[in-house]
């Protein structure tokens, strides 16, 4: 080997490691389980078996309002940024449905922490500085973060958080990891990393009730992640079920219900599948909205995706859900859409429930 030859194989050894290094260390590398912080004032309430219980459920868009087609909206968007004035509209409108509705729990996704898109904001603590007399307790978790992302669009750094907001005591949380889309080693260090945030709301007797706030990768072309993701919510939810816990569950799980799918125009209908991956859930458990509410006569009712699209011009679809055990009652539900739809491209869905009495 000559001496030129060897030279350049150490360049390139050397070269290589420091791009590893480097991707190494501008990324996230979440564990499987991960406990996470509570911040919860002691004075927070706890649960009394057979109350009522309020839950909303949120994706509230980083706050980036509904005047932009953004990058990864359509191929024809562009690489704008929400602007500080609709980042602060949006806050604002955010807080006021939030405070007219006044839910016991609230279920939000894409609230942006770090971000470059979004100037950088901690838009959880923003929005908590608004709510926090209603708020004691919370619990948020990361689904996607990273220092600096190669992507010409991004060009700088993200963090997006689930985040559970809740007016009694939650005594721990946790992160669970979900699968992640096949790619290759090095664009999947940078792609998000989707989860689910579990709240444990301690009861009065002793008991306690596990509150799930997630959201679901927002898949471009058909594939098997969200078959994969369903599945593993479901064997969380079989086990609640299994010991007997109470649950429920909430977010945008970016999948139609039964009969949409045929509803949409073709343009439409990609990354979705006329057998939606849902059916693993629905199938098993009560969802609101229903099958038969999503699809029925007044289905326009239960619409809660309003996407950046210039071609629309109202919600077309129905991607954001609340799943519960059999053991809690359904009392009343709605998607608040009157005064919503252009503050964030989801709408938020609404439910009332009854939890079950001491035995």
């Amino acid at each position: 080997m000559t001496r030129l030859l060897r030279y350049t194989l150490l360049g390139l050894m050397i070269v290589t490691g420091l791009l590893a290094l480097s991707i190494y260390s501008l990324t996230w590398r979440p564990e499987a389980k991960e406990v996470l912080p509570v911040n919860c004032s002691s004075k927070a309430p706890t649960l009394v078996p057979g109350q009522a219980l309020k839950v909303m459920t949120w994706n509230v868009q980083y706050l980036a309002g509904k005047r932009y087609v953004f990058w990864n909206d359509l191929a024809a968007g562009t690489d704008d940024s929400p602007t500080p004035e609709d980042m602060a509209f949006s806050l604002d409108e955010v807080a006021r449905v939030i405070r007219d509705e006044q839910p016991d729990v609230v279920l939000l996704q894409e609230l942006d922490n770090g971000a470059k898109a979004s100037d950088y904001q901690h838009q959880l603590k923003l929005l908590q500085e608004r709510v926090a007399d209603l708020y004691p307790c919370s619990a948020n978790a990361f689904d996607w973060k990273a220092d600096f992302i190669p992507d010409p669009h991004i060009f700088g750094s993200v963090g997006r958080q689930l985040a559970t907001l809740s007016r009694f005591q939650i005594e721990h949380a946790e992160r669970l990891q979900l699968p992640v889309a096949s790619a290759n080693p090095i664009s999947r260090q940078f792609n998000p990393k989707n989860a689910v945030l579990v709240s444990y709301l301690p009861s009065s007797d002793g008991g306690q009730m596990a509150v799930l706030n997630t959201h679901l990768d927002r898949a471009t072309q058909s594939d098997d992640t969200l078959q994969a993701q369903v599945s593993a919510v479901a064997k969380m939810l079989d086990k609640f079920e299994g010991r007997g816990t109470p649950w429920l569950i909430g977010g945008d799980f970016n999948l139609l219900p039964l009969g949409q799918y045929r509803r949409l125009p073709e343009d439409q209908r990609t990354p979705y599948s006329a057998d939606s991956a849902l059916h693993v859930l629905w199938d098993k458990y009560p969802m609101i909205p229903t099958n038969n509410e999503a699809g029925g006569v007044d289905r326009e009712r239960w619409l809660t995706h309003y996407p950046n699209d210039t071609g629309l011009s109202g919600p077309d679809r129905t991607v954001d859900y609340l799943f519960y055990s059999p053991r809690i009652k359904r009392v009343e539900a709605q998607v608040r859409q009157d005064d919503t739809l252009r503050i964030s491209d989801h709408l938020p869905v609404i439910a009332r429930f009854l939890l079950p009495a001491a035995p």
